[in-house]
């Protein structure tokens, strides 16, 4: 029974200490902006946000990213799992359409990405694609009172392409580019 509770501690020790205690520090010195959550700041120096976790944007001049069914909480990581036939997902697609149309008075129903109006699997995604972009130009140059050329422009500047060259799509970070665009 001693051999047991002294094995038990010691494993407590090694696994729940010295292990995530030596991987922490590893982590610090091999890429000390990931280890610290990815955080960017404005240029006050201010943190803004981790490029890892989206944000709510609401202001028309704003980039606007994803729907979040749970408001971009980190600590409520996930979303429910509809079908495409269930009910409150069609509703809430509807009534999130219709929103972005009222927002973006010149684009068509049919041209909204689908990225613009459906959740993530963790309902805390930072990126939009580059259509999801392209089309909120309007509005944004509209609302900040400079030229599409220049957000286009922007869009282009800070498109990340596929991970690994292969996996996902060419994608913008919504707080980065928003960010971006705060010190045009």
């Amino acid at each position: 029974m001693l051999k047991n509770i002294r094995l038990v501690f010691v494993l407590l020790v090694i696994c729940g200490l010295a292990y995530p205690l030596l991987l922490t520090g590893v982590s610090q010195v091999i890429m000390p902006a990931k280890a610290e959550g990815s955080l960017l700041e404005n240029k006050a120096g201010e943190k803004i946000g981790s490029r890892l976790i989206g944000q709510s944007f609401s202001d028309p001049g704003y980039f606007h990213g994803r729907v979040s069914s749970i408001n971009y909480d980190a600590a409520g990581s996930g979303t429910p799992n509809y079908s495409p036939s269930n009910k409150e997902m069609i509703e809430r697609t509807k009534s999130d359409m219709a929103k972005f149309l009222a927002e973006n008075p010149t684009v068509k129903k049919a041209e909204i990405p689908a990225d613009l109006v459906t959740n993530s699997g963790s309902g805390l995604d930072p990126n939009i694609s580059l259509q999801g972009a392209n089309i909120q130009v309007p509005r944004i140059a509209k609302e900040r009172g400079i030229s599409e050329e220049r957000l286009y422009d922007l869009i282009n500047t800070h498109k990340e392409g596929r991970s690994l060259g292969l996996f996902g799509e060419p994608r913008i970070n919504v707080l980065e580019i928003n960010i971006a665009l705060d010190d045009m």
